[in-house]
């Protein structure tokens, strides 16, 4: 009774590849899968079927889940895909996986398609070795209208931004941006963010350096800032958005596994939330690398784990380039009698300069061997070896 054909079965199939692979909207996946429906002869017959295999390596599987979105008898136009791309610097593998991602690119017509999204890209500053990178990432790009969805999301990235080049930039960031719809996932979300006070300034630099956190369900992003307000964050300091694409990449499980580590060092709910209102980064990071922090500070150094809580900025520094070589170099400076006391903030917030500064050009008269000393630590850090 259950048993289904062959041929019902390779639908089945076909259809769950265009489920894993397919970010189109409900309503295109319907006439994909009906399409799939309504002409499905064995596609393991197919010229497109044989050339995926033999030209790319596919296997047969992947083959014919590919061939669904493709149909056509001679190698010509295929032909005619790869080496253009090539001829504009993609490697064989580069093409492989662009073409396991977008299958239909190899019906592309290359004069009329592919040429002039590249001529756009490249009149608006983007190089080579950038326009291959993010395209590798999102050939999604070369399949859409130049007109309709390129351009004109370029533009708007160009706009906000102000300038083409950090338009690119962004995109280089997440590639993604260019195929998004800009009014529907983009624009109301960042309309949210100024209607509730944030500065625009703010939120073009966290734009442009976190560019993917603001694309998505505008009903979402506005619980997400409603959230954030609701804690106390001023939307008029930076760390108002800091929070607010911190709870927009991070599940609530994943929180609470970052608040079961801090908690295992003594720190209540209340004062995890108020590291956090501090400073947000504080639980950016993961629960192996917060647990390797707090131990060396705690462990290593013998700070309390409270007062650790009250400068979380601290957490946010890099153990091997800037806690352990600096932590381990104050040590020895204590054992000298060289300087009584430092607080967290002033020996891990502080740029390498200032710690120079601080830390060993004050001693002149033994400044080389406070210097070697220093270097020496650098290097145990970065070796592991403290």
């Amino acid at each position: 009774m259950f048993n289904l054909s062959r041929k019902n079965n390779s639908i089945l199939h076909r259809v769950s590849y265009i489920v894993r692979n397919n970010s189109s909207s409900n309503s295109l996946l319907f006439l994909k899968v009906r399409c799939i429906s309504n002409t499905c002869s064995d596609l393991s017959q197919s010229f497109a079927y044989s050339y995926l295999i033999d030209k790319f390596g596919f296997s047969q599987e992947s083959a014919l889940a590919a061939s669904t979105y493709l149909c056509f008898k001679t190698p010509d136009k295929a032909d005619s895909v790869t080496a253009f791309l090539e001829k504009h610097g993609f490697s064989r593998t580069q093409i492989q996986q662009m073409i396991r991602l977008r299958p239909n690119l190899l019906s592309s017509n290359v004069e009329k398609t592919l040429l002039p999204k590249l001529e756009f890209f490249r009149s608006r500053g983007v190089s080579s070795p950038d326009l291959i990178k993010f395209l590798l990432n999102n050939p999604t790009i070369l399949t859409r209208s130049l007109a309709n969805q390129v351009v004109p999301c370029f533009n708007h990235l160009s706009s906000l931004l102000q300038s083409d080049d950090k338009a690119v930039k962004a995109i280089k960031r997440y590639p993604r941006l260019v195929t998004c719809n800009f009014d529907a996932h983009m624009l109301p979300n960042i309309n949210i963010l100024l209607d509730n006070g944030v500065p625009e300034s703010h939120i073009r630099t966290m734009f442009f350096h976190h560019p993917r956190y603001f694309v998505m369900i505008p009903d979402r992003f506005k619980e997400i800032v409603k959230e954030v307000k609701e804690m106390g964050f001023d939307p008029l300091l930076m760390k108002f958005l800091r929070a607010v694409i911190m709870f927009r990449k991070m599940s609530k499980p994943t929180l609470e596994r970052k608040f079961d580590v801090y908690k295992k060092w003594g720190w209540s709910e209340q004062e995890i939330w108020e590291a956090i209102r501090k400073n947000p980064q504080c639980v950016d990071f993961s629960e192996e690398t917060i647990m390797s922090r707090m131990d060396f500070l705690v462990n290593r150094m013998g700070f309390k784990p409270l007062h650790i809580a009250n400068q979380p900025s601290v957490l946010c520094r890099s153990l091997e380039k800037r806690i352990i070589p600096r932590g381990l170099y104050t040590q020895e400076l204590l054992s000298k009698g060289l300087t009584k006391k430092f607080t967290l903030s002033g020996l891990f917030d502080i740029s390498e300069k200032t710690f120079f500064e601080r830390f060993i050009n004050r001693y002149e008269d033994i400044a080389p061997q406070l210097l070697k000393l220093y270097k020496e630590k650098v290097k145990l850090a970065i070796g592991g070896k403290y």
